[in-house]
Formats: structure tokens, sequence, C-alpha cells
């Protein structure tokens, strides 16, 4: 059985655009939940989000791509950018053995709203030429195939906020079985704008708190809805013994991946947790010490996610086994990233993993009796981990755990 490891990470998000400073104010419980700024939210109920901040497209991507790209795009050629730096991979591997699997919850969002702003008030020959192609789902995938000449298998996942998390796992098994040498995988989003903060508001899933520090706020007993966020994440896979033949660095090997469906409701998880268990169990390998185990939740700050995955971990690893986990929710500091937050949450997992340290779950005050496992309230641990599990569940019932080991 072929092995992948990873040689490569990029991240931009609300706590740091680069990988370095990502964990930095990991490990340091920095929370980057603010007031909106990209539009007036006077007269909003939902203030608050996690949005990437100091990001000039122009000075990073050039003035050209700039303008033909939406910000999810911008956010995954960056990310990929420091990805494929960090891994030495350009020039080393031939291009039909190289692949992209890639997504986004929601995909140009910005330019979509623009656009028909402009349609409404210009008219039809005033919509941009540029429109679809900076709008479509599957273009940062497709600009990143360009970018980096990867001629291989080139996929758009969406499993809305498990989408990260389920870019790695396909393209680990793409990998696995044989169909590529190596695949940059990822998840990006930039949907921070009044329609979709509305729609969000609107079904229920928003947090209305006006304090950043009592907004987001996973397994905490006052978690009322979670808070929007942006940004990107990427990570390279590659083949262990192409990977070892080249000399490149192995930050940590990929062993293992959870793919389920609730089937249950479009936007609820299912609140017996069946499948959800299904995926933690499928990710994680057998005969592994429960208690040098990292797992970073989901973790939503809503009602019934928090509850859902404390249901899911005991089925999965029965209730004993549950509570020597080392458990936390980076989405207490970023915010929720949609269809970014499952590769931006496993880059989490591995520098957790290489560390020997768990990040906090900050803002964590008031406990739930309900919730009963080590949550890593507001400090991060030290403590040797073996491996650290990401999960992600998305609107839909998708559920996506992937596993990650020290090499």
């Amino acid at each position: 059985m072929r092995r992948v490891v990873i040689t490569g990470m990029g991240a931009v998000t609300p706590i740091g655009n680069n990988v370095p400073a990502f964990r930095e104010a990991l490990f340091a419980g920095k929370n980057g939940i603010d007031t909106i700024t990209k539009y007036d939210v006077t007269d909003s109920k939902y203030k608050l989000a996690g949005e990437v901040k100091d990001f000039d497209a122009v000075a990073l991507l050039g003035k050209m791509t700039a303008r033909k790209t939406d910000p999810f795009t911008q956010y995954a050629l960056v990310a990929a950018q420091e990805a494929m730096d960090q891994s030495g991979l350009e020039g080393t591997i031939e291009s039909d053995r190289f692949g992209v699997c890639f997504g986004s919850g929601i995909g140009g969002i910005e330019t979509l709203c623009t656009e028909h702003q402009n349609l409404l008030e210009k008219g039809p020959r005033r919509v941009s030429p540029q429109f679809v192609p900076k709008m479509i789902y599957n273009i940062a995938a497709g600009n990143l195939a360009i970018a980096f000449h990867a001629n291989g298998p080139c996929t758009a996942v969406s499993t809305a906020c498990a989408t990260g998390a389920t870019a790695i796992g396909e393209g680990y098994r793409t990998i696995l079985h044989g169909y590529a040498d190596a695949m940059l995988c990822g998840g990006s989003e930039a949907a921070i704008n009044p329609l979709t903060i509305a729609g969000f508001g609107n079904c229920q899933a928003l947090s209305d708190a006006e304090d950043r520090n009592a907004a987001s706020i996973p397994f905490d007993k006052r978690r009322h809805g979670f808070v929007m966020a942006e940004g990107a994440g990427v990570m390279i896979l590659e083949e262990y013994e192409h990977a070892v033949a080249r000399g490149a660095n192995i930050i940590a090997e990929v062993c293992g991946y959870g793919s389920t469906c609730d089937a249950h409701h479009v936007t609820a998880p299912d609140p017996e947790a069946t499948y959800v268990a299904k995926a933690f169990r499928d990710a994680l390998p057998e005969g592994t010490d429960l208690s040098r185990v990292y797992v970073n939740a989901h973790g939503t700050s809503t009602p019934l996610n928090d509850k859902t995955e404390t249901t899911a971990l005991k089925l999965a690893f029965t209730e004993e086994g549950a509570k020597k986990l080392h458990i936390s929710s980076s989405k207490s500091m970023t915010g929720h990233m949609l269809g970014a937050t499952g590769t931006v949450e496993a880059i989490a997992a591995v520098l957790a993993l290489t560390s020997d340290t768990v990040p906090p779950t900050i803002n964590y005050v008031e406990p739930d009796p309900e919730l009963d496992l080590d949550y890593t309230p507001n400090k991060a641990v030290s403590t040797p981990l073996d491996v650290a599990l990401s999960s992600n569940l998305g609107f839909g019932g998708h559920n996506a755990v992937v596993a990650f080991k020290k090499v």
C-alpha cells in the first residue's frame, strides 16, 4: 500500500496570513474575530466576523491576476504558493502525476453580488465579461492547476463546511490508489458580505453577540451560533517514496480518512451522531492510544453541533475512551471559515501533532454539564501526541475526518 505524506502547507486566516503567523497565534490563543469592516453593519443584527487582515491582492498576485479573480481564488493562490514553496515540489514531478483537489462552500459570491448590482443599476451590457470565470465554484481549482502546471486529476469538491477536509481526504485516496504522485489539496472562502450574513443569520445559524470574546465560544454553555470567517488553507500531499527520493522535508503522514453522510436534515446534524462516529472510527488507526490523540473538533459554537460531536466521540471510542482525548476548537479564534475551515483546521492539527502541543479553545467560561470531555479551555497544553484528527460537519449532513501521524 502506498503511503501519503505532507510536504507543504499554506494558510491565509483571520489570525495570520501564513503558516508561521497562524501557528504563533494558534498556540497563543489569539482572537481573530472583530467588528466587520467590509461593509456598514450599523443596522445589522450581526456585527462580528473573522476577516482576513492586511491582505493586498495586487501586491501579492499582481494587478492583472487581482482584477480577474474573486477574493476566494486570491486567498487560494496565496496559500498555495506558500505550500508549494515549502514543499519544493515544483520542477521535481511529471506534470501529469500532479493533481489538484480543491473546493469552496460558496465560491465567488462577492463577484456574484457585485455583478448582480451592475445588472440592476446599469443593465446587462455592464456585466463584466469576467463575471463567470471569477464566480464559478471550480475556478479556484482551475487557477491553481494553471499556476502550478498540474495536469493530473483536477477536481473541485464541495461538502459545505466539510469541504476542506473532504479535499484532503479525496486527494489522499487519489495518491493512495496510484492516480497521482502529488496533490494540491484545500479549500477557500470569501463570503463576508451582507447577502451571505443575512442568509445564515435568517436560518438562525449565526451568533448575534457584539462582544468579540463571547461570540465564537465552542462547547461553552452560552454558545448560540457561529461567527462567519474567511480565508484559505492548502496542503501538498505526496507519495512517500516520491518525497524521499527527491529529499523533501516530510512534515507528517496522512494515516486515515472517514467520510459519511447523516442523510438526516439539510442544516442540522443528526443528534444520534451515528455516522459522525463512524467517520471518526474510519479515520483513526486501530490500536491508537487515545490519551495521545488530539482532535481539532468542528466545534462551531452552535448548540446542536457541539453536542453532536461530543456524542459522536463517545460513540466512536466509548465514553471512557473519549475522556482521554485532547480536544479543542480553533474556531474559537478564527470563526467559521466555511469551505476553508477543514484545511485550516487540518493544518492546526498537524501543527499540534508536530509540536506536542494542544491549542486552546479560547473564551471558554461556562461549562455545559452535557459536554463533559477535555476541550482544552483557554490555554495551550503540552503533552505527547502520536495522532491528530481534524473533523468537519457540513450542511447536507456531510461528515469528514482526516487523521495524521508523525513520520
